[in-house]
């Protein structure tokens, strides 16, 4: 797995109609040495009526995508909150960074990492016992989740705090081996225990 000191997680809602994706909401997180540093939130004008089922699951009204600003200006606004900085998402390659492109903002040069590739490679020997792999499914099995999930903001958020803890993970496996490669080399060695009277 790839490790990013600084980056940014973002995730973004939308709005189904008639096998149309209508951006309604577009959030990012900063993270820096593990801790969020700043964040980014903003809903998009759209005024394609908001779905029911897209009210139920974001929370995302009608009235709140009619008074918020156009694609352009918060994808501009996007734009300069992530700068040059590594961006990760969540399975973005299906649909958020597609959508973000057909709005005008490119993101797959900054892509560096997807935390959902990252949590099937490591399916088979690290994730027992969960039950699916739905972003918040991940956020539950390592204790990070958000209350408001399926919110672009909280969304970006367990991304950005599952990468982290899938890198405190790594970091202590390195260091279990670490320790059992020196017990091994000492249970080896007859007078390793005599090394601190020198």
């Amino acid at each position: 797995m790839k490790i990013l000191e600084k980056y940014v997680a973002f995730d973004v809602e939308f709005n189904t109609v008639d096998e149309v994706e209508h951006l309604i909401q577009v959030s990012a997180v900063s993270f820096e040495n593990g801790i969020e540093v700043d964040a980014f939130d903003s809903y998009i004008y759209s005024d394609v009526p908001v779905n029911s089922f897209v009210v139920g699951l974001t929370g995302i009204t009608q009235e709140k995508v009619l008074t918020a600003p156009k694609a352009s200006e918060a994808l501009s606004k996007l734009n300069r909150f992530i700068a040059d900085l590594p961006v990760i998402g969540y399975n973005s390659h299906k649909s958020d960074l597609p959508i973000l492109l057909e709005n005008g903002l490119d993101l797959t040069p900054l892509y560096a990492l997807d935390v959902y590739e990252v949590a099937d490679s490591m399916r088979d020997n690290k994730l027992h016992g969960i039950k699916n792999f739905q972003l918040k499914s991940l956020a539950e099995f390592f204790g990070v989740a958000e209350k408001n999930a399926h919110n672009a903001l909280a969304d970006a958020r367990m991304t950005a705090r599952v990468y982290e803890a899938m890198k405190d993970t790594q970091d202590a496996e390195k260091l279990l081996a670490k320790q059992n490669e020196k017990s091994v080399t000492d249970e080896d060695n007859p007078f390793a225990g005599l090394a601190g009277l020198f």
